[in-house]
């Protein structure tokens, strides 16, 4: 059965950028073989849930002042109609048409570069409380034994107001925030983890809650925690991934 995942995806520039993060989902890719991709994106946010139904999915590039490379880059991964009707049912989800925001297709684009994996991208109702959200990922969680992969992708630190030069140390705030949620994590103490913005420094590294919640669905699709990673870039977006078993 495979595990559900919390990606950090950072900065977009992580799709070029050859940095401890990008090199490590190359690997990660290499190590899971997934019939389906089910992401949950921090840049697909929405008041009530919605799913993606279409079948081949643009390469949406939701972000500026980034060199024309960044913009060039295309990943033809194909959608899953058919899953996505299955989820429209089970979980009462709103089906439209969309495209793969960068928080998809970005960490993807590493760990599937064939872009021969379907992907179905799954909107992140931002309103609904932390509780709501991982009972989503519970609702998830059986679709991992046939073989679908369960996404949160967001960042485990997000304050771009104080972002710094890549290569700067990391500041003791970042530090002090996400050394308590991986010791949580990884102490699967979920109730703690509920209440995150309680969290030393939690809303100095989240002005705002969307990159943090795809963790809390990843969590509610899976088990026993590991953390498989852990980088930090600008100083202040810290890189980490979590494995839920």
């Amino acid at each position: 059965m495979l595990p559900s995942l919390f990606i950090s995806h950072g900065s977009p520039m992580l799709a070029l950028n050859k940095t401890p993060a990008h090199a490590f989902l190359r690997e990660l890719g290499r190590c899971l073989s997934p019939k389906a991709v089910i992401v949950i994106s921090a840049h697909w946010e929405s008041s009530s849930l919605k799913v993606s139904t279409t079948a081949k999915p643009e390469t949406i590039h939701d972000f500026g002042g980034f060199p024309q490379a960044l913009f060039e880059c295309q990943y033809p991964a194909p959608g899953d109609p058919e899953l996505a009707e299955r989820l429209a049912l089970l979980l009462g989800a709103e089906r439209v048409e969309r495209g793969m925001d960068h928080g998809a297709w970005v960490p993807l684009s590493l760990m599937f570069p064939a872009a021969d994996v379907s992907v179905v991208s799954l909107s992140l109702p931002v309103h609904w409380r932390n509780s709501e959200l991982v009972a989503l990922g519970e609702q998830l969680s059986a679709l991992r034994e046939e073989g679908i992969l369960i996404i949160g992708s967001g960042s485990l630190t997000h304050n771009l107001y104080e972002l710094m030069p890549m290569g700067s140390q990391m500041p003791t705030w970042v530090d002090e925030f996400s050394s308590w949620v991986t010791t949580h994590i990884v102490a699967n103490d979920r109730d703690a983890l509920l209440h995150w913005e309680k969290a030393p420094q939690a809303n100095r590294n989240h002005p705002t809650p969307e990159h943090f919640q795809p963790l809390l669905v990843a969590m509610g699709a899976g088990n026993e925690a590991t953390q498989l990673h852990h980088s930090v870039e600008h100083g202040v977006l810290a890189m980490d991934v979590y494995q839920f078993a």
